[in-house]
């Protein structure tokens, strides 16, 4: 049995069986009757195919339409949904899942051990460009080793598999799928319509496998363009819940009679990049300057009203306490060597550079005052506001020169290195390459000696601080409020994989 240090708890990655059914819900057959109305306030869906979906508003009605093979808890532990337990062979190649009996598509049919690999093979073959492809380039087989057994084949060891089977897009679909947008899961709630403009209704599913799940007989999500009218429509009681929202709209709620709010510590953050492939990025004395040019305290207290942690230009944040590196800081405020180093570039007359935001959190917010902050720099920032859905778009963040991006919260670091940061990477929307960099994210994302990730994950944050394309300022918290008269909620990092059919009415 091999046990791996993960966030300063101990992950067991090869639990005995009769301690993994242990963590199982009763798998019977038939939710309760289920009763009660929660409605939902979020950004209009845009993408409806698992695999493409990437906004909170997506992944949270995924969620409750469809099911991830394993899951993971609100205190960031694996634990099993549709599959039932899990096996590892000695050597961590070889990773076994027994599937729940009883499980049906909302179409009727029969989950088998062919639709999880038929899901799994769709998300890794490249053909499909799908985000997936690069996360799941370890598996060199899946194989249907039963009706309701499941055998995944890796080409090295992976100390955070499990987490990248939980992967937002890793929803088991039906190997009779034709239209992936269609909504045919196996979760506990149906599609019962959908009004892209306006919302989707969700009915629960009372064939769901889950004894006594859902609890609500309905989820209504409302969709808005704005977090002030979000926050307006819940305090007036045309909604109940509010995942998303930017500091100032979270503290005008606080003492709200009849509303609970949620503050919970993520390793999320808002990150501010400069391309590296071409002018004025691919200086890297451009993106030092900037840096530079950043007071980080004084943007955590502008932007976030002292809510969150002060970044270090690294993702690998203080949630993430075995892999945090307190000693690696970011670089102090020098304006004076931020000028030098720009002169030095060629802009002794200062830079003058549009940063493209999205609308949502504060992200419009600290455009405004890293615009005040390079001003003294001699950065000159024109400041473009997009909605959320339009930044990113096609065409969109990835294409940009300078912008700023909001990453959710993940359960581990190697997950951001791996998509943003390596070379090639999916979304490396600052096109940062470097060799170094490359060997450290892979020897971490590999590596079963803990130690030897320790150190690789401190060698990484003392790399991005000192000339990573970033610039992280701070890891934000998740904020929420909620209508009185529901039980059962639980904030989740990643607001989008809070679990919905575990909430009831009292």
């Amino acid at each position: 049995m091999t046990t791996h240090s993960i966030f300063g708890r101990a992950l067991n990655t090869a639990l005995p069986a009769i301690l993994l059914l242990g963590l199982v819900l009763s798998a019977c057959g038939g939710a309760a009757p289920a009763e009660g109305t929660l409605r939902v306030a979020f950004q209009p869906l845009v993408q409806t195919d698992p695999a493409t979906i990437s906004s909170d508003t997506e992944v949270f009605v995924a969620n409750a339409v469809y099911d991830y093979l394993v899951d993971v808890d609100p205190d960031s532990n694996v634990v099993p949904r549709l599959a039932t337990e899990w096996d590892i062979n000695d050597d961590g190649l070889t990773y076994t899942f027994p599937l729940a009996e009883g499980v049906s598509f909302h179409d009727g049919s029969a989950l088998t051990a062919e639709d999880v690999v038929w899901t799994f093979d769709r998300l890794r073959d490249p053909d499909n460009g799908y985000p997936t492809a690069d996360l799941y380039a370890n598996i060199t087989g899946i194989e249907a080793t039963g009706e309701l057994e499941v055998t995944f084949t890796l080409d090295q060891t992976n100390p955070f598999f499990l987490y990248d089977l939980s992967d937002n897009h890793a929803l088991v679909m039906s190997s009779d799928t034709e239209d992936p947008s269609d909504f045919n899961g196996t979760g506990p709630f149906v599609v019962e319509s959908y009004s892209p403009e306006d919302r989707i209704l969700l009915t629960a599913n009372d064939d769901y496998f889950v004894d006594g799940q859902p609890q609500l007989a309905t989820v209504e999500v409302i969709f808005f363009s704005d977090e002030n009218a979000m926050v307006d429509a819940l305090r007036g009681g045309q909604v109940d819940l509010v995942m998303r929202m930017s500091t100032p709209l979270f503290e005008s709620l606080q003492g709200v009679d009849g509303i609970t709010t949620y503050n919970i510590p993520t390793g999320g953050f808002d990150l501010v990049r400069l391309r590296a492939d071409r002018e004025p990025g691919n200086d890297p004395r451009v993106i030092q300057a900037m840096k530079l040019a950043t007071d980080r305290a004084a943007i955590l207290e502008l932007v976030q009203q002292g809510y969150g942690a002060v970044g270090n230009d690294s993702p690998i944040g203080p949630i993430f306490d075995a892999y945090h590196d307190d000693g690696v800081q970011a670089p102090e405020r020098d304006v004076e060597a931020a000028r030098a180093l720009l002169a030095e570039a060629g802009y002794e007359d200062g830079l003058d550079l549009t940063i493209h935001v999205p609308n949502s959190g504060g992200r419009p917010d600290l455009a405004a005052v890293l615009q005040d902050q390079w001003a003294d720099a001699g950065i000159n920032l024109e400041i473009s506001v997009e909605p959320e859905e339009v930044y990113y778009g096609e065409n969109g963040w990835l294409e940009v020169d300078l912008g700023i991006t909001g990453w959710g919260a993940r359960p581990y670091p190697q997950l951001y290195l791996d998509t943003m940061l390596v070379s090639g990477a999916v979304w490396n929307e600052s096109h940062f390459s470097d060799e170094e960099f490359d060997a450290l994210a892979a020897l971490a994302g590999s590596t079963l000696d803990d130690q030897e990730r320790i150190d690789a994950y401190s060698q990484i944050q003392q790399l991005l601080a000192e000339r990573g394309p970033v610039i992280i300022p701070y890891h934000f918290p998740q904020f929420a409020a909620i209508r009185d008269g529901f039980t059962g909620f639980q904030l989740e990092a990643f607001a989008g994989r809070t679990d919905v059919h575990t909430i009831g009415t009292e």
